[in-house]
């Protein structure tokens, strides 16, 4: 099996997920497959998150499935139960961060400070969330503040006011191995059944992100 954090640094994009209903779950992941985006990172800020992973864990295994918002210890129980192959947050929480590492679960979690990436770091973190990346100062603002931890390796994932005109801009960074999105399947779009929509973002987004990388490479 495909280690998910190579899968992702392969595609450059993770689409970043609320859903409503388990009902919906299967069509987002068609969905999502047919656009050739086979990686899912789906929010625990509905109530639906824990049983629509377990439903894509079941029903399309071939989707590669995370959990996002990972807030608390028992939200990330409930992801790995559930079949979540990694996990991130929006912040960092030495506790999550432990956990995940003690059930083997690659963990993301979120910075935008030096003082954040400090304390990550002093984790043995090695890849982290950059978010709100937008409002945070855009790629220039972690080039900046990543640069001083440069020679650890650590890798981030942008996420936050990411959009599809700005891919290549994040990608350029050697340090950044995929952005997050939400404009990929929007809650409104899932919720009113557009999954062709979601279809055609997710192969607008693929190509994109295929063309930023190998302009860097």
């Amino acid at each position: 099996m495909t280690n998910p954090i190579d899968l992702i640094a392969s595609l450059g994009v993770v689409p970043v997920i609320a859903i409503e209903r388990v009902s919906d779950a299967v069509a987002l992941a068609d969905a999502l497959l047919e656009g050739g985006l086979p990686v899912a990172e789906i929010t625990f800020r509905t109530e639906a998150a824990a049983d629509v992973l377990a439903k894509m864990r079941d029903e399309r295994p071939e989707l590669c499935i995370g959990a996002g918002t990972v807030l608390d210890t028992p939200s990330l129980d409930k992801a790995i139960a559930s079949g979540a192959r990694f996990g991130l947050a929006p912040g960092f929480d030495p506790s999550i961060v432990d956990a995940a590492k003690s059930a083997g679960l690659p963990f993301c979690p979120g910075i935008m400070t030096p003082s954040d990436l400090t304390l990550a770091a002093g984790r043995d973190v090695r890849l982290a969330k950059f978010f709100p990346a937008g409002i945070a100062g855009g790629p220039k603002a972690l080039a900046g503040i990543s640069a001083p931890f440069a020679h650890l390796g650590i890798r981030f994932i942008p996420t936050g006011g990411v959009t599809e005109t700005t891919i290549g801009e994040w990608l350029a960074l050697k340090q950044v191995i995929a952005v997050g999105g939400t404009w990929i399947a929007k809650t409104e779009d899932i919720r009113e059944g557009r999954f062709k929509d979601i279809e055609k973002n997710a192969a607008e987004a693929v190509k994109v992100a295929k063309q930023a990388l190998e302009q860097r490479s």
